[in-house]
């Protein structure tokens, strides 16, 4: 496998990531039927997430490969609500993991994931907590292969 390198997404890296936002996008539309498939829905959701990482102390990770950039994660550090025990209520959480698909398979997540817990960690924290669609079986495989366990159940109900 190509080496792969890690940095922080610079203001200029926003039209790749919006590329990897929006082949997710599609990917998970064949999943679930309720992602938007047009360019647009990728631009409003990287925005979303800019906004949402500024917030909350983050940045997106992108992984490069061969001089490209395969992959990206956004990374955050965030508190749970009052009730949850003060040891674990901060935690890091990987808000985003996308691997281009001609790129999966690679190891290039589980990278990005080792990196995830080595800035969890760095800010002297022990949970870190990450979400899959239900439909995406592969992702969720690949996260509990990699430690992670339920912890959250999200149910919907279309009306």
């Amino acid at each position: 496998m190509s080496s792969i390198t890690l940095r922080t997404a610079l203001p200029s890296d926003r039209e790749t990531v919006i590329d990897l936002i929006h082949r997710l996008n599609v990917f998970e539309a064949n999943l679930t039927g309720d992602r938007r498939r047009d360019h647009g829905g990728a631009i409003g959701y990287y925005d979303e997430l800019m906004q949402r990482l500024s917030r909350r102390n983050g940045r997106i990770i992108l992984a490069q490969a061969e001089g490209i950039v395969v992959a990206a994660m956004g990374f955050s550090l965030d508190q749970d609500a009052a009730y949850v025990v003060d040891d674990v209520r901060s935690h890091g959480t990987v808000t985003d993991l996308i691997v281009h698909d001609d790129w999966r398979g690679r190891g290039i997540g589980q990278t990005l994931l080792r990196e995830a817990e080595r800035l969890t960690r760095e800010a002297g924290l022990k949970r870190l907590v990450i979400g899959a669609l239900v439909a995406n079986e592969r992702a969720e495989r690949t996260y509990r292969a990699f430690g992670f366990e339920p912890y959250v159940s999200i149910l919907s109900k279309e009306l």
